[in-house]
């Protein structure tokens, strides 16, 4: 089953009444997840159900790691990964500044600190260099992530966290699928965390799955996540207060539907991604999405390209004011966390972060989906170029 267009399903609020309007993402929705959904919805059960343990064991074994424990969102799973390893008030967990602010909240959820560290210009992911510089005696965790789907540098990272006897926890929420020396992401940390929200190549509206290899953290997330279902009228199965933080079985069926069709779908990315790199060949000025030589895969979240240096962030925002006048919906990548009001107020400021503020500053997502024609990315690249021309022509790429 390819990834066809369901007739009648699309739906893009103000602008669908404009069939020129380009969104940001679509999901690769087929009737193999309408008729998983469907089965679903005739079924007695659409929660506390078996598909959502199917789910689990199915994503466990496509990581090839021993246990997946789904959950509702990416922000949730981080969260009960760090109450499971017992971080808590007055500790400190390493993180990166260039991230999605939501997954890093969780740091703060549990009552710890986020400390952050400075990123690797090329490849926005953590700089080993300067994750060591941020341990000190009350670090509890590490957190690495694999920004817009690049693989951070996960031996460097553990070797930084087997030294000093931390936890490493990996943030692959818009990674799925990426490959670092030849292994997918969501294998090199004792956990990993996915996130299934949409514009993610697999997405089921919301939801997510931590996996790890270790029993004792399994057991710890699930105490964590809710009771079972023939748990329910205990009042003593557990010594935690669980957060009723599971995911409904109408969530596993459709993202059990999107994994059976993973390969393809992000196949059909791939051609997204090779039709942007050949528009973008003859753009000077524009940096295009760099790959690490030990990224062996990336399946990109967000096509997303880097504005030379003499831009600024207000030019960067004017071609994406630009692109939306056009149509096509395109999106700042990132807002440094330390700049944000809840990191601002705990005492980070403008310049902690010299390289996260550069990459930030310049970085545009472009539209990024399996609908794309060959078309609309070679408008999309002409617009970008106009815009950009129009604000700054000759800037120089790094």
């Amino acid at each position: 089953m390819t990834g066809v267009r369901v007739a009648g399903r699309r739906n893009h609020g103000a602008d669908a009444a404009d069939a020129s309007f380009i969104p940001l993402s679509d999901p690769d929705i087929t009737s193999a997840e309408l008729s998983a959904v469907e089965a679903l919805l005739c079924s007695p059960r659409v929660s506390n159900g078996p598909i959502t343990d199917v789910f689990e064991k199915a994503f466990a074994a496509y990581l090839g790691r021993k246990y997946a424990v789904a959950v509702p969102s990416g922000t949730i799973g981080l969260l009960l990964a760090l109450k499971a390893l017992g971080v808590g008030p007055g500790q400190e967990v390493i993180a990166s500044p260039y991230s999605f602010r939501e997954t890093v909240h969780a740091i703060s959820l549990v009552g710890a600190r986020a400390v952050f560290a400075d990123v690797d210009y090329w490849s926005g992911a953590l700089a080993p260099a300067k994750v060591e510089e941020r341990v000190t005696a009350n670090t509890r965790a590490i957190i690495g992530g694999n920004p817009n789907g690049h693989p951070a540098p996960w031996s460097e990272l553990r070797a930084i966290a087997q030294r000093h006897q931390l936890p490493l926890l990996e943030d692959s929420t818009e990674a799925i699928g990426s490959r670092y020396k030849g292994e997918l992401v969501g294998r090199f940390g004792d956990i990993a965390v996915f996130d299934f929200a949409q514009p993610l190549a697999l997405t089921c509206g919301e939801g997510g799955m931590v996996v790890t290899d270790d029993i004792d953290l399994a057991v710890g997330l699930r105490r964590h996540r809710a009771h079972r279902l023939d748990e329910r009228f205990s009042v003593v199965i557990s010594s935690a207060a669980p957060h009723q933080a599971g995911m409904s079985d109408l969530t596993a069926a459709l993202g059990l539907a999107q994994l059976r069709r993973l390969g393809e779908i992000l196949e059909r990315r791939r051609l997204a991604e090779q039709l942007y790199n050949a528009h973008m060949q003859s753009f000077e000025g524009i940096k295009p999405p760099y790959v690490a030589p030990d990224a062996t895969g990336v399946n990109w979240f967000l096509y997303l390209v880097h504005l030379g240096t003499r831009f600024t962030r207000s030019s960067r925002d004017a071609i994406v004011d630009d692109l939306r006048t056009e149509q096509v919906e395109a999106a700042a990548y990132c807002y440094p966390l330390h700049l944000q009001r809840h990191y601002f107020d705990v005492g980070y400021r403008h310049g902690d972060f010299p390289v996260t503020e550069k990459i930030a500053d310049r970085a545009v997502a472009l539209p990024f989906h399996t609908h794309l024609t060959s078309d609309q990315i070679e408008f999309i690249v002409e617009t970008v170029k106009d815009a950009s021309i129009n604000i700054g022509a000759g800037a120089a790429i790094y």
